[in-house]
């Protein structure tokens, strides 16, 4: 007989919450329990490779692809900036993931920016080439020395 987590997931979520309430330890799923805080704790690392994977393909465009900047990509830089800095202040510990999340989102990013630009794959440097403080900085804007955001 399928339990309520295998059949009304959300019904199981606020009967679970219930139970915890309640403190009515014996009857508390969990085995699933245990599954679901891990995944959560998974989805805030795929939050963090995901949007920097984003900024990262931006970034790499704006670089790469001088001519055909536009306010929608520097929309996107700026959006990604601050929802990955925001994301870490709410989740300081992802902070010891960075190393591993910057290589990953860079390949991302990489593949990105070669498919909305249709340069090469070579063009693009096989490492990151941008600290992440670089990243995250509102200020930086690869390839360009003096460049005045409220102009654009």
């Amino acid at each position: 007989m399928p339990n309520l987590y295998e059949t009304d997931f959300y019904g199981w979520t606020q009967e679970q919450a219930e139970l915890l309430r309640q403190k009515e330890w014996s009857k508390i799923d969990l085995p699933n329990l245990l599954e679901e805080i891990e995944s959560l704790g998974k989805q805030q690392r795929q939050e963090l490779r995901n949007r920097l994977s984003v900024l990262l393909g931006h970034l790499l465009k704006w670089q790469y692809q001088p001519e055909r900047r536009s306010r929608s990509w520097l929309a996107t830089i700026r959006l990604q900036r601050r929802e990955t800095i925001k994301l870490l202040v709410d989740n300081p510990s992802l902070k010891s993931y960075l190393p591993d999340a910057l290589q990953s989102a860079y390949e991302n990013g990489r593949d990105l920016a070669m498919g909305e630009t249709n340069l090469p794959l070579k063009t693009f440097p096989a490492e990151c080439g941008y600290s992440f403080e670089q990243i995250v900085n509102n200020e930086f804007y690869p390839g360009e020395s003096s460049f005045d955001i409220e102009e654009f």
